[in-house]
């Protein structure tokens, strides 16, 4: 995790490290607000740093680390509010939003900072990949809150999709990485495992990379994350008429509050997504809560208080029967 122990002076750095210990696995943010105690949110609760408060000095060098002392060359991203780091560790920032003809032009005086620690998870969407492959890859769409583990599912499903699994042969693969979570490009290289049939567009708006890739590549399945706008929808919707198979996420906590979204009318109308995979935030990152099928038919078994059968949940253990997939 150096990449993200840089960010900080060495006092707060080498407390951090004490704090955190061996339990980066577990570490989903780091919350820097400045003249309070930093707040750690591991899988199983939230921690505070009572020992390094940081003040103005440490948030500016917060941010010469994050610009590497040139914040004119991250204009765009300072105006979305976000900016992606070497591992894909996503940093947010908050401070005062410089508005012109009612637009964000530039947050100044920047005095707040979530720092969200990307997982590699090999093998974590194993046990989807039945639901989302029957005979061909289904338009698919996992929906889950933030913190849910979206992104490391979609990651590691790529990875499956690009090299094969058992007796389902390797596809073509275009991943639309808009934001630099999935792939946490260097220089055009993926640092993450995105398989060996994968092709990114990395940093490139969603909707303009879909046509951009299909244009280019020739993908077989297309991976895009957190799509929403009426942008992406349109994108979405021409991809998947040209006969490429479309995998993507969308922040939400159920189906109901999708379909009350004006820009994602068209997606249900014609019933674009075959498959609906939905993640419970009261699980671990990256668990399954239910699975629909196009008609919304849910398609998870459901327990049935044996002693015998296998326990599907991501911890591959044998017991009784939770978090089937």
């Amino acid at each position: 995790m150096d990449e993200i122990m840089r960010l900080f002076p060495a006092g707060i750095r080498q407390a951090l490290k004490m704090k955190i210990g061996d339990r980066w696995d577990y570490l989903q943010e780091i919350r820097v607000r400045l003249h309070r105690p930093l707040e750690l949110i591991f899988d199983d609760g939230t921690e505070w740093l009572q020992s390094s408060i940081p003040g103005n000095e440490d948030g500016i060098y917060v941010i010469n680390q994050l610009s590497e002392f040139s914040l004119y060359r991250m204009e765009d991203e300072l105006r979305e509010g976000y900016i992606t780091i070497e591992g894909g560790h996503r940093v947010g920032i908050a401070g005062k939003v410089i508005t012109s003809n009612s637009r964000v032009k530039a947050i100044k005086n920047i005095t707040f900072f979530n720092i969200r620690i990307a997982k590699e998870k090999i093998g974590s969407a194993s046990l989807i990949l039945r639901h989302v492959f029957k005979e061909k890859y289904l338009n698919s769409l996992i929906i889950g809150p933030p913190q849910t583990g979206k992104t490391t599912l979609i990651r590691d499903l790529t990875r499956l999709i690009a090299n094969g699994s058992g007796n389902i042969e390797a596809k073509k693969v275009g991943v639309v990485d808009e934001r630099s979570e999935i792939g946490a490009s260097i220089k055009g290289i993926p640092q993450h495992n995105l398989g060996l049939r994968t092709d990114v567009m990395d940093g490139c708006p969603k909707a303009d990379g879909m046509m951009m890739l299909i244009r280019s590549m020739s993908p077989e399945v297309m991976v895009v994350d957190e799509i929403g706008s009426r942008q992406d929808i349109v994108a979405l919707m021409e991809a998947v008429n040209t006969g490429v198979t479309i995998i993507c996420t969308i922040h939400g906590s159920n189906m109901e509050e999708l379909k009350r979204r004006p820009s994602l009318k068209p997606v249900f109308e014609q019933r674009i997504f075959e498959r609906f995979i939905l993640l419970d935030r009261k699980k671990r990152p990256g668990q399954v809560g239910k699975i629909f099928d196009q008609n919304e038919n849910e398609l998870l078994q459901k327990s049935r208080c044996g002693t015998d059968e296998v326990d599907w949940s991501a911890t591959f253990n044998r017991h009784s029967h939770f978090d089937r997939v």
